[in-house]
């Protein structure tokens, strides 16, 4: 398949060129990995212009090959005890008001490495206590001890994508399990977190489909939905089928509030943590 041209309101944003390189540094200095780096995300000159960035703790390199994803699969890393430390250092060190965590997934780890989500999430608290904390976890494998070291924890949202509609689960996510990922969100929402998924669009779903997802997700009661363009990071990637448009994005979300998420975001360039930091007072989330 020939690579469509990205259509013109794919047009990412610069921030602030000297906080941009204060990020850079910050996170070198703390030998730290984050998301916006190791999956190729669009916002990154935004973010971090706006001194704001996604950490990735547990590594580099995920048990999961997903089909979607520009994050490295491969041999994981040696867990790092002081991981935890430093991501909370770093929170401090740019005054976040919210801070976004995030990992691969570990399944060559007994409790995929809840252990040091936990401790991670407690030393933020620790340096941080005016900092929001939000947690986008891996599945655990569905295991119910890691899930609850988590939870335990108390993140201000608990965050886990769904990614994409049932259907294309094997092409996408052959590692993954939707049901398991719903039962992840469920069993959040019974531990009194605030919850949150996200979906791509473009790998070939249908708009009834997504809709499906949508019904599912607030059936399990989750809060908080973003929608976003799914952009093929390389050729060895799944491929674009479509290019959903800002209008489309703009009807998806007002079917979400429509069935009762407290917050929507949407856009073509929209990610899990994109704007995490601004959602409205007025939505009682906080």
């Amino acid at each position: 398949m020939t690579p469509q041209k990205h259509p013109p309101w794919l047009r990412v944003k610069i921030g602030n060129r000297e906080q941009f390189v204060r990020m850079r540094q910050l996170v070198e200095t703390h030998h730290l990995h984050t998301v916006c780096e190791n999956a190729s995300c669009p916002n990154i000159g935004e973010c971090w212009g706006r001194g704001t960035a996604t950490f990735m703790i547990l590594g580099n390199r995920c048990t999961r090959d997903c089909r979607f994803c520009d994050v490295l699969p491969g041999q994981p890393e040696k867990v790092d005890a002081d991981e935890p430390r430093r991501v909370a250092e770093a929170v401090r060190l740019l005054a976040l008001k919210h801070a976004v965590i995030t990992s691969v997934t570990r399944d060559d780890l007994p409790d995929g490495g809840a252990h040091i989500w936990a401790e991670t999430i407690r030393q933020i608290r620790a340096r941080n206590p005016e900092c929001r904390i939000e947690a986008l976890i891996p599945d655990f494998q569905g295991d119910e001890v890691s899930l609850g070291l988590v939870f335990d924890a108390q993140p201000d949202i608990l965050g886990h994508n769904l990614e994409t509609v049932p259907r294309l689960y094997p092409i996408a996510r052959p590692q993954a399990d939707y049901q398991q990922s719903l039962h992840v969100l469920r069993r959040a929402k019974e531990a009194d977190l605030t919850t949150k998924s996200g979906i791509m669009l473009g790998m070939g779903e249908t708009i009834e489909e997504i809709r499906v997802v949508m019904r599912d997700l607030r059936a399990n009661k989750c809060d908080i939905l973003t929608l976003g363009q799914y952009l093929q990071p390389t050729r060895a990637h799944i491929p674009i089928e479509r290019y959903w448009t800002p209008e489309e994005f703009q009807q998806l979300k007002a079917n979400g509030e429509e069935l009762g998420f407290l917050h929507v975001e949407a856009g073509p360039l929209v990610r899990s943590s994109y704007h995490a930091d601004q959602i409205p007072v007025n939505t009682g989330i906080f």
